[in-house]
């Protein structure tokens, strides 16, 4: 970037994605990588429920194929989640990645740490309960859950709900961004070809997964609407930048049902719940953070 952020402005991040499970949490890596205030100490691959026997690999593997476009391959850690969801709300999952979100959160560091979730809290629920220190050290930022006050079902909750349930009745800081939210970063693929094909290796293939994730024999398939995505992930990136301070919540967290509706919790730790995210603020940051690093290509 032509620009710097002061050391003292900056926060540590490590980011858990479901990189391959769909095609927005790319664009999402991609963000945070572009992003100087974000000083990135490691990439977790997350699983992604039962899409793919190998859900976790598969997201390893993409996250370094993402990084190795953008010449970045080697720079950050990236490291293997969980391979599934919790056995129960008591049993943690140890990983790579768990262990990474303890030994970070665990160090004497001016800087906060953030944590961002992209996918299951599977990784966070087990970090926990490895090691319930953490609790008030970091703040998770979950792409997750459904609309409020009642709830509804919703993929990346339904990938591991005990987990979920952990982390909201921990005294870990939450950040929540649940369905109707981020469902508000909606793109047009005319957009995507003018603003993102051109610009780079990485451009180039954050346009044609995205295509080509929805397409068989040549028909597309679950496309909204025909003409138009969610990067719904973003949002884990922008509130980062800007956690826009006028746009949430602080709401009792809330028991979470088998069929991931909202119990009320009278009494229960508080929550931050997002009532929208400025998806002109998320896009154009990243269109020209984008376009800034493809220009160190030519």
């Amino acid at each position: 970037m032509p620009f710097e952020v002061p050391k003292e402005k900056q926060i540590r991040l490590i980011i858990n994605t479901e990189a391959k499970c769909e095609a927005d949490d790319q664009y999402a890596i991609v963000h945070a990588v572009l992003s100087p205030r974000l000083q990135i100490k490691g990439i977790i691959g997350a699983h992604f429920g039962t899409r793919s026997a190998t859900a976790m690999e598969d997201s390893y593997y993409e996250i370094n194929h993402v990084l190795d476009l953008m010449g970045m391959l080697g720079k950050f850690d990236v490291l293997h989640g969980a391979p599934c969801k919790l056995p129960d709300p008591n049993t943690p999952i140890p990983s790579e990645g768990s262990n990474l979100i303890i030994r970070e959160a665990l160090k004497e560091d001016p800087l906060p740490l953030f944590v961002t979730f992209q996918g299951p809290l599977t990784d966070l629920a087990s970090a926990y309960l490895q090691e319930p220190g953490i609790a008030e050290r970091l703040t998770a930022i979950w792409i997750g859950g459904g609309t409020y006050p009642e709830g509804n079902p919703e993929f990346n909750l339904s990938n591991d709900i005990d987990a979920a349930r952990v982390v909201f009745n921990s005294p870990i800081r939450l950040w929540q961004v649940p369905k109707n939210v981020y469902d508000m970063v909606r793109v047009e693929l005319a957009e995507l070809a003018v603003k993102v094909y051109p610009h780079g290796k990485v451009g180039k293939y954050l346009y044609e997964y995205l295509i080509s994730h929805n397409m068989k024999n040549g028909h597309r398939l679950e496309w909204p609407k025909g003409e138009i995505w969610i990067l719904g992930d973003s949002p884990a990136v922008s509130l980062l930048l800007n956690d826009q301070p006028f746009d949430y919540d602080w709401i009792e967290a809330p028991e979470i049902a088998s069929d991931m509706s909202y119990i009320p919790r009278p009494g229960n730790r508080k929550i931050r719940v997002y009532r929208s995210v400025d998806s002109r603020f998320i896009l154009e940051d990243f269109y020209a953070k984008l376009t800034l690093f493809a220009l160190t290509e030519k």
